[in-house]
């Protein structure tokens, strides 16, 4: 499988580095991602990280647009400036730092979320809150996509 699927969480330890769930680790293995690009989510409490084709994805939406744009520096800003790469040590953990830990509260647990082709880094507890949220809404029948009509 070339994707990252369900959800796992792990321990935080003396450190500060946490052990990346084997399922991820045989994506990034088979996708052959040796660095991971990190950002905070735009929209949850949660770092986004995938491999540099995330950056490249996050690019492509503002190449050929005017580069003075408010919208386009915004995002600039947000891609570029609060972006990084990250690697895996040896033994396949990852360091919990201060950019991770101060956008996303996470303290002694952290929830790896697959999304697809990245994963995210969420507070055990806010991930719940914002996964229960989202279930609740879909079986009240709510769509919040654009064009699709919201509900409250």
């Amino acid at each position: 499988m070339n994707r990252f699927l369900s959800n796992a969480t792990n321990k935080i330890d003396a450190k500060g580095r946490v052990s990346v769930p084997a399922q991820f680790r045989n994506v990034l293995a088979r996708l052959d991602i040796q660095e991971l690009y990190a950002i905070q989510d735009f929209v949850f409490p949660a770092i986004t990280m995938g491999g540099p084709e995330l950056l490249d994805r996050y690019e492509r939406q503002i190449v050929g647009d005017d580069p003075f744009a408010m919208d386009i520096n915004e995002m600039s800003l947000l891609i570029h400036g609060g972006g990084v790469f990250m690697k895996l040590d040896g033994e396949g953990r990852l360091m919990m730092s201060d950019f991770i830990r101060d956008y996303t509260k996470i303290s002694d647990q952290v929830t790896f979320v697959g999304r697809s082709d990245h994963f995210q880094l969420w507070d055990p507890v806010r991930y719940e809150e914002k996964r229960q949220e989202a279930l609740d809404r879909r079986m009240a029948g709510g769509q919040t996509r654009a064009g699709r009509g919201e509900t409250g």
